[in-house]
């Protein structure tokens, strides 16, 4: 053999050895993923609707993956504080993160600055499931259906407090006061929970609430509904008229949460828990789990869910700077 084909075999060998070394151990490790339990960060407290959501997936995948799926709540600064714990986190598949629409598609739109960029710092998985929001008010307002508290707006405006669970409530409640042109008072609380509670003490009179913290309180008479944000009725609540049904705008908003991992994780784990996502949403008992709470099933690829965060970040822009809602 001359040195020259000596010299390109030794070099085909050695990139050979290079790849060998490489993607293999990637395979190797998604394949044996997870060996170890998998903690998935929600950045709000228990008993909201990511909350609820998380627990039911994570009950789902330690049973389809063979290792526990531990839920950690890190509420506090509108969610940043989960993003930044998972975006800082090791790409491995050992750190996930439910990020729901607002911290994903509404904060880009109406924040300055964020400590981290959605497109960028994480990796998509799949979209698990989509939350309609109510219009509830507590039972002592003699707001009794939806035209009620739209008078009581219009008469005095700025008068009527709404609790908001975090921005993307915030900006539903405008985007409702914009179309049917009124002026609501904006008091903030650190999660879904919080904001059901502050109506059902009577701080503030309503809340535009995810269905998953609501529904429970509904069923119990503790709270009133006044509409759905949906473009149709819901099946858990099928007596709760669409807000255009109830005498508002033509008005809809539906959030979304979804699982995401720190950019950089391994494709073959990305599509390992896309897989074991969809599998749990396709599970009888996990449909009639959200079912109850009115939470519709989605199971998106990661592309997909990724196209949602672009399109949506343009749309929200958009609305944002139509109502003049911006954060510093």
């Amino acid at each position: 053999m001359t040195p020259i084909k000596t010299a390109a075999a030794a070099a085909l060998a050695l990139c050979t050895l290079a790849a060998a070394s490489l993607f293999p151990a990637s395979t190797a490790v998604a394949a044996s993923y997870p060996d170890r339990p998998v903690k998935i960060v929600v950045g709000f407290p228990p008993g909201g609707g990511n909350d609820v959501l998380a627990r039911l997936l994570a009950e789902r995948l330690q049973t389809q993956m063979g290792q526990p799926f531990v839920v950690e709540n890190r509420p506090g600064a509108n969610g940043f504080i989960a993003f930044d714990a998972v975006k800082r986190a090791k790409p491995d598949g050992y750190t996930l993160l439910i990020g729901p629409s607002s911290g994903m598609t509404v904060n880009p739109a109406v924040y300055k600055k964020l400590p981290y960029d959605p497109t960028a710092d994480f990796a998509p998985v799949s979209m698990i499931g989509g939350f309609p929001l109510l219009i509830v008010v507590n039972p002592s307002t003699p707001y009794h259906k939806l035209p009620d508290l739209m008078q009581a707006a219009r008469a005095k405006p700025g008068s009527i407090d709404y609790g908001s669970a975090a921005t993307s409530f915030q900006l539903a409640t405008e985007m409702f006061a914009q179309q049917a042109h009124l002026r609501f008072n904006h008091i903030p609380y650190k999660g879904s929970a919080q904001a059901v509670q502050a109506v059902l003490a009577n701080q503030v009179p309503m809340t535009f609430g995810d269905s998953a913290a609501v529904i429970p309180q509904i069923r119990a008479g503790k709270l009133r509904p006044l509409a759905v944000t949906t473009g149709k009725r819901i099946a858990s609540l099928p007596q709760v008229p669409t807000v255009a049904q109830a005498g508002g705008p033509d008005y809809q908003m539906l959030l979304w949460s979804g699982l995401f991992a720190p950019a950089g994780t391994p494709a073959p784990i990305v599509a390992a828990l896309q897989q074991g996502v969809q599998q749990a949403l396709h599970d009888p008992k996990m449909q009639a789990s959200l079912g109850k709470l009115g939470i519709e099933p989605i199971g998106s690829s990661a592309a997909e869910l990724a196209a949602t965060i672009k399109s949506q970040i343009a749309q929200y822009t958009k609305v944002a700077r139509q109502a003049n809602i911006s954060i510093q």
